[in-house]
């Protein structure tokens, strides 16, 4: 099954995203593998977080 092409391009921009708030500048030209697992890991993490409460507001009816 692929990806919607602006789903894939949403997620892209909400991981910049959040690297950004992280304090990973320029993450999407770093290579990840010079990362810590930890590192990478927050982003990973707190990009479900958003999106839990982004769907947790949708369903909320906000």
């Amino acid at each position: 099954m692929s990806m919607n092409p602006n789903a894939k391009a949403g997620l892209k921009n909400l991981k910049t995203e959040v690297a950004n708030e992280l304090g990973l500048a320029n993450y999407e030209q770093t290579d990840k593998g010079n990362l810590t697992a930890r590192q990478n890991g927050y982003v990973g993490g707190y990009m479900t977080k958003k999106l839990v409460e982004m769907a947790e507001q949708q369903m909320a009816g906000k």
